[in-house]
């Protein structure tokens, strides 16, 4: 019975295991990821930044329909002119970046679902929203596999300052000019992995595998590389338990996902071992002098 609900789905259906595949990659690149985004009080900015790549996505699409490069092109673009462009208004003006970016991420759902609408039908326009991470294809899985080998190597490269800015903003500025690349690095990743959740979990759920495992680490853990650790255990859980959740029900892969993943964070919020609820409500016992 268990082999039957949790295992024969993906022995039995090679979309179930491309689907899998595209999950335990997309954890690997977007978990850490969203770690970084959570510890820097930037998880609002990934939300807007996901809604941000809708345009150029959806110039692709104009153009040449469902064509992996082509919406893989825009949304690249997209999401880098929207974080240029609402850094240059933050910077100039008296407008606060997070303001900024809700504006521009505003502008660019609307202007992306109505380019969509333009050519497209309302099944087109759920595959831009929501995503069909079980129509994954070999070309598309490809892209996201050397997306995430280019975020994990990058992000091995700036993991010091990103870590040392996280903690001490200050001092990094005082002792070493590699914050500001590091930033602008960071950002550039933050791009790319939201293009790659686009690909499987559609422009609103994008942002889910990151932002979610990020906070179910949190609670189970202060240190930092636990916490990336943990969220991409979490988010490939959450991906796993997703498929196997929309597999055996009715309800679409992408959102079944985000669900299983709403559903861990929950318990991490009651049960974890750092700042939980039930932790704080039954403290373990200290030892008394």
């Amino acid at each position: 019975m268990l082999y039957d609900a949790l295992i024969a789905p993906f022995t039995e259906f090679e979309f179930m295991r491309r689907a899998l595949a595209a999950v335990i990659v997309l954890a690997l690149g977007g978990a850490p990821i969203g770690v970084f985004l959570m510890l820097r009080r930037m998880s609002l900015v990934g939300d807007a930044m996901a809604h941000a790549i809708l345009p150029g996505a959806a110039i692709g699409f104009l153009v040449s329909g469902l064509n992996l490069f082509a919406m893989t092109t825009g949304g690249l673009i997209a999401g880098f002119m929207v974080a240029i462009l609402a850094g240059v208004v933050a910077r100039n003006t008296e407008l606060k970046e997070d303001a900024s970016l809700a504006t521009f991420y505003l502008t660019s759902l609307a202007l992306g679902v109505t380019i969509v609408s333009i050519k497209g039908t309302n099944i087109d326009l759920l595959h831009v929203l929501f995503g069909d991470i079980l129509a994954m294809d070999d070309p598309t899985l490809l892209v996201i596999a050397f997306n995430t080998t280019v975020t994990l190597v990058v992000l091995a490269v700036i993991y010091r300052p990103l870590v040392i800015e996280c903690v001490d903003p200050v001092f990094l500025r005082t002792v070493s000019r590699a914050g500001a690349p590091a930033h602008l690095a960071f950002l550039a990743l933050v791009v790319v992995n939201l293009v790659n959740g686009f690909h499987a979990l559609g422009t609103l759920l994008a942002v889910g595998l990151m932002i979610l495992p990020a906070g179910i680490a949190r609670f189970w853990s202060r240190d930092i590389t636990g916490m990336i650790c943990i969220a991409v255990i979490s988010a490939m859980v959450s991906g796993y338990l997703g498929l196997v959740l929309s597999f055996q029900t009715k309800v679409p892969s992408g959102p079944a996902i985000i669900l299983v993943a709403a559903a861990l964070y929950v318990v991490s919020v009651l049960f974890g071992n750092v700042s939980g609820l039930v932790r704080q409500m039954f403290p373990a016992p200290h030892l008394e002098a």
